[in-house]
């Protein structure tokens, strides 16, 4: 698929970062879009850019949550209805957010909500849309993995729930190469794996899981942040709550590299036909250190030795 014009794209989480900037730039090339988030707002604010942007593409919004398979498959209903097709062209499993860093200490709802969104939201949406891809004269599906998906840590901080699931993202996208090959030769698959993208997943994270933190529950933030080594001992529930905000801020401001630098990449990529997506200097890098020295990728001092500190 060395281009994008007339083709029919699904994107999950086109509300903002990687998803927004994914439904903008294949609209911008003559492809039409159906997109979902289950942040109605921000999806909103995407369609109204888009809509601009490339007036004569048909683009259409669902919300959906993808971690519940009987809304992907309204959502999946609805895009045939509304795109008014039976086939689709590409699959962007991109939706995605945080939470359950740790197995000991992290809610179980919290846990499992942060699984099911990063990986059932790409089985249900596969599932789903399977059919009109296979169907379809050209095919392919992107799912967004992480370098999480092969490196189980934030240098030392647990990060147990993403990195279960974007583990299992990446070995389903490697093994649906095979399977294509026999029994679907003309469709296609890449894994997406970047490393710090420049999107609001931190924001979105908070307002998809909901529910005000108690008091308790920032005096364990507060508790988590001292193990990390961050200087937080004298600081009040309201510092706490300012300092969580300013780090959201910051990861979404000072990434190395944009949502806008990450679709060009994966677009790109997938023109390419290549199935392994890295995006980012800082996930190759990782990739290569992971690649050359696995026995001691979770020592505490490996990230910091690999940047030569």
């Amino acid at each position: 698929m060395d281009n994008f014009t007339n083709k029919i794209a699904v994107v999950t989480g086109g509300g903002t970062g990687m998803g927004r900037e994914l439904v903008r730039q294949l609209a911008k090339e003559g492809c039409h879009v159906a997109m979902c988030d289950v942040i109605e707002e921000n999806m909103l604010e995407t369609f109204e850019i888009v809509s601009k942007e490339s007036p004569d593409i048909t683009l259409s919004k669902h919300v959906c949550d993808v971690s519940d398979e009987e809304q992907v498959n309204n959502f999946k209903d609805e895009v045939l209805a509304q795109q008014n097709t039976q086939i689709i062209n590409l699959l962007f499993n991109n939706a995605g957010i945080g939470g359950g860093g740790s197995f000991i200490t992290s809610t179980r709802e919290e846990w499992e909500r942060c699984f099911a969104v990063c990986w059932y939201g790409v089985y249900y949406c596969s599932r789903a849309f399977m059919q009109s891809i296979v169907e379809s004269e050209e095919g392919h599906i992107v799912n967004t993995s992480s370098v999480n998906g092969f490196w189980a840590s934030l240098g030392g901080t647990p990060h147990t729930s993403y990195s279960a699931a974007k583990f299992a993202v990446k070995g389903f996208s490697e093994a649906l190469i095979d399977d294509f090959r026999v029994n679907a030769p003309h469709v296609g698959v890449s894994v997406v794996m970047p490393g710090h993208i420049g999107t609001s997943i931190a924001e979105n994270t908070g307002k998809i899981l909901g529910g005000e933190r108690s008091d308790e529950d920032y005096e364990k933030i507060k508790e988590n942040m001292i193990k990390m080594g961050m200087p937080v001992h004298n600081f009040s529930i309201d510092q706490i709550k300012e300092q969580i905000k300013e780090n959201a801020e910051s990861f979404k401001n000072n990434a190395p590299t944009s949502s806008a630098e990450a679709a060009e990449i994966i677009l790109s990529a997938v023109k390419r036909k290549e199935w392994r997506i890295l995006v980012g200097d800082d996930a190759k890098a990782i990739d290569q250190w992971v690649r050359n020295d696995p026995e001691n990728a979770y020592e505490i001092t490996f990230h910091g030795e690999k940047r030569g500190e």
